[in-house]
């Protein structure tokens, strides 16, 4: 430690959810708290997703909460269980935010915004907020900035890393972090995109449909099955459906859309049945089934001709695979799957003695429709918790 060095108590690095909730655990404990953000303002991916609608939780019960969190469920349970559900709406409503439940089980603020609820979180947290201080690093124990004003350094009595993961770089998640924690011997699992879309190498004639959205259509992976909507983009496909199984299509799965998800194979190929006269086979896929706009363009993206018996047309419908060449880039991923190794962490989440790390550093995967943000609630809130009861400095 040289004689330019600032001493702190307590650091939480990174202004997003996670790094909040742990600084508000920390304060609440007693500690006085420094954060410290490399942007010009906080928790902007936050306010990113609060543009659409905020979704902060999903209202269902809490073991099949858990169970979305996959190989990382029994891992992420006693954080969950601490700071799930029930007590994330419960502290919307102490922010002043009243929620409701949207017919999917999904949890809103009435306001539908992040805006209003992040003023009065860093209101009541109450820390030191110290913005465009960008961490590179460690030198020994302490702590590399770089700042508006050059390089500083700080020794803390304990730190938690909340930097998000790999995706959405602009907004601060750059994943940069992997650097400095790998030289100090901290295990990384290699990351990956998670709720992202796919390429599709789309024949010419789906040119007119890119950003036109498929609705009601089935979709499958193996032996999951969902009905939900999805868009049709220049580069392939993306939207609500194709995130949900995106995990398993990363992994190598078939996608088979279902274009008629409510009729059976038989009821498709009695009405195909009828005849056709001089109609040419889209005009009859038209006044048989109503297939037109997009969907009737996905329906000619097979592999060959077009069936045209009525039977195998009927199959071809209700089973037809897409071929996708491979995921979107990992910058374009709502999330990020990998990050810190969970044997890296002890039961407390610390990596390495006085450092603690919390959010999607970990290596934790969920779906969107609030598991990303109720998880990096309930993890910021442990790393906290565990953070305040340190007090022997970093030691690295």
């Amino acid at each position: 430690m040289d004689a330019e060095t600032e001493i702190l108590d307590a650091v939480v690095i990174g202004a997003g959810p996670a790094g909040l909730m742990a600084a508000e655990e920390l304060v609440r404990l007693g500690r006085h708290v420094t954060i410290f953000e490399s942007k010009p303002s906080p928790a902007r991916k936050l306010l990113m997703a609060g543009k659409s609608g905020l979704n902060l939780t999903k209202d269902e019960p809490l073991a099949d909460f858990v169970a979305q969190y996959h190989e990382a469920a029994e891992w992420v349970s006693p954080m969950l269980h601490e700071f799930g559900p029930d007590q994330v709406q419960q502290w919307a409503r102490g922010l002043g935010q009243p929620v409701f439940t949207g017919s999917s089980g999904r949890v809103f603020p009435k306001t539908m915004k992040a805006s209003p609820l992040l003023r009065a979180w860093l209101a009541r947290i109450g820390a030191d907020l110290r913005l465009r201080h960008a961490w590179r690093g460690f030198d020994g124990n302490d702590l590399r900035f770089e700042t508006p004003d050059g390089a500083k350094q700080i020794a803390a009595k304990t730190c938690v890393l909340a930097l998000g993961g790999g995706s959405w770089a602009r907004l601060g998640s750059d994943g940069a972090w992997q650097g400095p924690l790998t030289e100090i011997g901290v295990e990384m699992t290699p990351m990956k995109p998670a709720n992202m879309g796919f390429d599709v190498a789309w024949s010419p004639h789906m040119e007119k449909h890119f950003g036109a959205p498929v609705k009601g259509c089935g979709l499958s992976v193996g032996t999951r099955r969902l009905k939900a909507e999805f868009v049709v983009s220049r580069h392939g496909l993306e939207g609500g459906g194709i995130y949900a199984l995106s995990r398993e299509l990363r992994e190598g799965g078939k996608l088979t859309l279902d274009l008629f998800p409510d009729l059976s194979e038989a009821e498709i190929a009695k009405r195909l049945s009828k005849p056709r006269g001089k109609a040419s086979l889209s005009n009859h896929l038209r006044k048989s089934l109503r297939l037109q706009g997009v969907r009737a363009a996905l329906a000619r993206e097979a592999d060959g001709p077009m069936p045209n018996t009525a039977a195998e047309l009927a199959r071809h419908l209700k089973s037809q695979t897409i071929s996708l060449t491979g995921p979107r880039p990992i910058d374009e991923a709502i999330s990020t799957a990998g990050g810190v190794a969970r044997h890296a962490c002890d039961g407390g989440l610390m990596i390495k003695p006085g450092l603690f790390v919390a959010g999607e550093m970990l290596d934790w995967e969920a779906p969107t429709g609030g598991y990303l943000l109720t998880a990096c609630l309930a993890t910021g809130l442990w790393a906290g918790r565990h953070a305040a009861a340190w007090d022997h400095g970093l030691s690295l």
